[in-house]
């Protein structure tokens, strides 16, 4: 059995989808089944209901789920041991988070928890949404604060882990304006001219979100993707040189469109997503530092 199987497993589950898996897991789908159907033979069980839609998991595949990521985090942990890691000290709280929030929200959400309780020592590691929450799950953080919308759910264990929502966050389309004000690239686009579109990969969190949008909008919208970045950063300037729309949160343009520096390209077509802070439920056997407990409960009583 190979640990890349049960990552794949846990991809799986999180997206319900063998085909987004395998954009996560960045392996085609035939080899990303080929590897699922290799943890079943190694498991002696079908895993999978490949008869429904979204994937489903099997009664043995529902049992095999928190043993899959206890698997993970002890060979994180052992992993860490070897190497002589022993992680941040006790007195640093270990913070996963997606390179946006970790650019825009934390920030000020960090000021304010100190405003209020006093200095706080965190290291910050930045991750695709993936890696932030597989991170969590492998016992290499604290604390996860990560994206959350219904079209692609967190699928964390509620009997696993606690979770807080912090905030709401509106995402969508901007462009920069014409002499007018308006979006030089105003939605919804025609097929004979589709519009300039600066994407996040199909692979990721946030453009797996686009997507959905995409397929779903009406009137349809007519985009040709011309350039692709994990970052939002990179698809803000990008959209800020004129190149196309791009799709955003709303935190990452605030001052661009304070400034008049980009516009929303069409109200029709945004979402409001979830801010949501995760921790493992502290218990016998793995305690909460002291710091994260007391980060966790002053942000609880925040309410």
């Amino acid at each position: 059995m190979e640990s890349k199987w049960l990552e794949d497993f846990v991809a799986l589950v999180e997206t319900r989808s063998f085909s987004r898996a395998a954009q996560q897991r960045f392996v085609s789908q035939p080899a990303f089944s080929r590897r699922i159907q290799a943890l079943e033979a190694w498991a002696g069980a079908d895993l999978i209901d490949r008869s429904a839609y979204p994937t489903k998991l099997t009664a043995a595949g529902e049992t095999f789920y928190p043993q899959a990521l206890e698997m993970l985090a002890r060979l994180a942990e052992t992993g860490n041991l070897l190497r002589g890691q022993a992680g941040a000290p006790r007195d640093v709280i270990e913070l996963a988070v997606p390179h946006t929030l970790a650019l825009t929200y934390v920030p000020a959400w960090l000021s304010g928890i100190e405003a209020r309780s006093g200095p706080v020592n965190m290291r910050v590691l930045a991750h695709n949404v993936h890696d932030a929450v597989l991170r969590l799950v492998q016992g290499g953080c604290d604390l996860l604060i990560v994206y959350h919308h219904a079209r692609q759910p967190m699928q964390l264990d509620p009997a696993r882990y606690d979770m807080l929502r912090l905030v709401t966050e509106q995402i969508g389309f901007y462009s920069v304006p014409d002499a007018a004000g308006a979006p030089r690239y105003a939605l919804p686009g025609t097929a004979a001219q589709p519009l300039p579109y600066l994407a996040f990969p199909g692979s990721s969190y946030l453009g797996q979100l686009a997507e959905s949008l995409v397929a779903e909008s009406r009137p349809p919208l007519r985009l040709r993707r011309c350039y692709e970045s994990d970052l939002a950063e990179a698809l803000k300037v990008m959209a800020l040189a004129g190149h196309g729309l791009a799709f955003l949160p709303a935190s990452s343009v605030r001052r661009e469109v304070e400034a008049g520096a980009l516009v929303p390209a069409g109200a029709h077509a945004a979402l409001t997503m979830e801010v949501r802070l995760y921790r493992e439920r502290p218990s016998s056997e793995r305690a909460a530092k002291p710091v994260a407990e007391a980060l966790w409960r002053h942000v609880s009583a925040q309410g």
